[in-house]
């Protein structure tokens, strides 16, 4: 088949415009796997363990769900004192969850961390708080939105980033939690929470 040479022309064109961004393409994709580990398959719950009702949580259309009574997902595969943790999250009306670290695990409402999503729950504790910590009352997120949550722990330095903005930069002096686990909460029945693109960045020397 021959090929017009108008056709070369506009392709050689065309390519030196194409290489930069196929370039920085690469470059930022390589950046989002540097250092960073993949803690959900997408398909499976391989590595996780819930502290309790466990059928609580499914994996559908490539997302961790969380339904139904109290129960508190972990990932058991290591435990993280200085990290990144991120996840894109959707949370439905009236829903309340959690993205916890430096969590152990156990019953209950875990001892550790908690990075709070909540968009329209009565907890007035909105997504991106740092419970107990730092209270954000104003509604950064929305209902059935996939949103993401970036935690970042150095030492007892803590930033909180929704959808890349910081919404949280604090310094817990007191250093109340130094390593643990990360989890996923189901805080009551008639919330649902899903949790997708789970990833931990490990910040230990």
């Amino acid at each position: 088949m021959r090929i017009a040479p108008l056709v070369v022309v506009a392709f050689l064109v065309v390519l030196p415009l194409l290489c930069p961004a196929l370039a920085r393409a690469e470059e930022k994709a390589a950046k989002e796997t540097d250092g960073w580990i993949s803690i959900f398959d997408g398909k499976t719950l391989k590595g996780w363990k819930a502290s309790e009702e466990p059928d609580n949580w499914k994996v559908e259309d490539g997302a961790i769900v969380g339904r139904g009574k109290r129960s508190h997902l972990f990932y058991v595969e290591k435990e993280f004192g200085d990290l990144e943790f991120k996840a894109e999250v959707k949370i439905n009306k009236g829903g309340n969850s959690g993205m916890y670290f430096r969590a152990e695990f156990g019953t209950g409402w875990p001892k550790g961390y908690e990075a709070q999503v909540n968009s329209s729950h009565t907890d007035p504790k909105r997504s991106g708080s740092l419970y107990n910590f730092v209270s954000i009352t104003d509604k950064l997120t929305e209902d059935d939105e996939w949103f993401t949550q970036h935690i970042t722990a150095k030492g007892n330095h803590i930033t909180i980033r929704l959808n890349d903005k910081v919404v949280v930069d604090y310094v817990d002096k007191k250093e109340t939690h130094k390593k643990g686990y990360v989890a996923l909460q189901q805080h009551h029945d008639g919330s649902v929470v899903r949790y997708r693109k789970l990833m931990v960045k490990p910040l230990d020397k």
